[in-house]
C-alpha cells in the first residue's frame, strides 16, 4: 500500500496546519591544515605535496587532554549494546522525553551500551549539530549508568576526525566508525582513514558492506588491532568472518540480530550490537548471557526476521509507534511498513508476550492516517 507524502507537519489523511519547517543547522566547519597561518606546503621532486602542519595543529585539542577517559577494556567487555532509535516530535525535532524513556527501558532491560545516531538512530538524517547534541545529552543524563558510543563516522576523513573529537569532548565513552561509503577506497586508504580517528579514544569499526558498498577485509582489521584504542569490530558479514577474528583474539560483536545467538555461543563473538533490543532488551540480554538457548533464539527469530523485512530502521520505527513508545513520526525518506506488516507485528507481540516488550500500552495496528511524514527537519 503506497503512502502519500505529507507536507511538513501534515498528518496523512488530514488537513492540519503545517508546523514550522526547521532547517537543518549547517554541519560544523573544519579548519583546513593549509589555512593555518605561517605554514606552507613543501613539495619534493617526484613527490606529492606534503602539508607541513602536524596533527596537533589540525585538532583544537589533543586527545590526551580529554578528562575521564574510558578504557578500551570497558568497551570490549560489553555483550549487549543497543543501536538506539531516535524518536521525533510532529515538527521533526527530537522527542527527548520519548528518547530518555527509551534509554531508561534499555538500562532496566540490561543493555550495557547504546549506539547514538547510528543507522538505527538515523544519524545520516541529522546535522552534525544535532548529532553531537544528542551524544552530549545522552552522556549527561545516562553516562554513569550505560556506555554511550557515538556514531561519528563519515565517508570524509576530515568530518570523521572533527565529529569524533567533538563526541569525546562532550563525554562519549567510545566512537563507532564505518568505512568510507560511496567513494570506494584502497586498502591503504581504509587503514589511513581509521588511523586518523583511532588516537582519540576507544573505537569500534563497523563493517556492513550492504550499506557502505565495500567490505572491510580482515587485513585492515588485523593491521588496526595493534592500536590500544581499537576496541573491536561490529561485523555483519557472517559467522565465518566472526570466527576469523575471534581466532586471532580480536573482539567482535555480531551486527545481525538473527545470527547473534550462534555468533556468540558457537563462533566466539563477545556479544551483539542489536536493533531488536530496542523492543525486547531483557530477552536479548538473556540470549547473550545465559548460555546456548536454542528455544529462546527460535522464539525470537520471527521478530528479528520481521525487523529486517525492509531496510532498517523502517520496521523498528513502525513497531515503537505501535507500542506507544515513540510518536508515529517519520523523517523522510523513511515511511512506515505497509498495513499487512503492521498487523503481523501485533501477532508477533502476542506470540512472544507483551510483557517482554518495552512500553506499557497494548500493541495496536496503526492506520495510514496515524502517521506523520516530515520532509523538512
Amino acid at each position: 500500500m503506497a503512502l502519500p507524502t505529507a507536507n511538513p507537519g501534515f498528518r496523512l489523511g488530514c488537513q492540519e496546519s503545517p508546523a514550522m519547517g526547521l532547517r537543518s543547522a549547517p554541519r560544523l566547519a573544519l579548519r583546513r591544515p593549509g589555512a593555518v597561518s605561517g605554514h606552507r606546503s613543501r613539495t619534493g621532486r617526484g613527490k606529492f605535496p606534503v602539508a607541513s602542519t602536524s596533527l596537533d595543529d589540525y585538532l583544537p585539542m589533543r586527545s590526551t587532554e580529554v578528562k575521564n577517559r574510558t578504557l578500551t577494556g570497558d568497551i570490549t567487555s560489553l555483550r549487549l549494546i543497543t543501536a538506539v532509535k531516535t524518536p521525533y516530535l510532529p515538527d521533526g525535532r527530537f522527542d527527548l522525553e520519548a528518547y530518555d524513556s527509551l534509554i531508561n527501558m534499555q538500562i532496566e532491560g540490561g543493555s550495557e551500551g547504546v549506539i547514538v545516531g547510528g543507522t538505527t538512530g538515523e544519524g545520516h538524517l541529522m546535522s552534525w549539530d544535532e548529532h553531537i547534541m544528542l551524544i552530549g545529552h545522552t552522556v549527561n543524563c545516562f553516562g554513569t549508568r550505560i556506555k554511550v558510543i557515538g556514531n561519528t563516522g563519515s565517508n570524509s576523513t576530515r568530518e570523521a576526525v572533527h565529529a569524533t573529537e567533538q563526541g569525546f569532548a562532550v563525554g562519549m565513552h567510545a566512537a563507532l566508525h564505518i568505512n568510507p561509503y560511496y567513494g570506494k577506497v584502497s586498502t591503504e586508504g581504509l587503514i589511513s582513514h581509521f588511523e586518523a580517528v583511532l588516537p582519540m579514544g576507544p573505537t569500534i569499526i563497523y563493517n556492513v558492506p550492504s550499506r557502505s558498498g565495500q567490505d572491510i577485509p580482515p587485513q585492515v582489521i588485523e593491521t588496526l588491532s595493534g592500536y590500544p584504542n581499537m576496541a573491536g569490530v561490529k561485523e555483519c558479514v557472517g559467522h565465518e568472518r566472526v570466527k576469523c577474528y575471534t581466532d586471532k583474539g580480536i573482539t567482535v560483536w555480531s551486527g545481525n540480530d538473527d545470527e547473534c545467538h550462534d555468533s556468540r555461543w558457537k563462533y566466539g563473538a563477545t556479544g551483539v550490537i542489536s536493533v531488536a533490543s530496542n523492543l525486547v532488551p531483557g530477552l536479548m540480554r538473556s540470549l547473550m548471557y545465559e548460555g546456548e538457548n536454542a528455544l529462546l533464539n527460535e522464539k525470537l527469530l520471527p521478530l528479528t526476521k520481521w525487523l529486517f523485512c525492509l531496510p532498517n530502521p523502517i520496521a523498528l520505527n513502525t513497531a515503537l509507534a505501535q507500542l506507544g513508545v515513540a510518536r508515529p513520526v517519520f523523517r523522510l525518506p523513511y515511511v512506515p511498513l505497509p498495513l499487512e506488516k503492521r498487523i503481523e507485528f501485533v501477532r508477533i507481540v502476542e506470540a512472544i508476550g507483551r510483557g517482554n516488550f518495552v512500553g506499557q500500552q497494548e500493541a495496536r495496528v496503526l492506520d495510514d492516517d496515524d502517521f506523520v511524514l516530515i520532509s523538512r527537519y
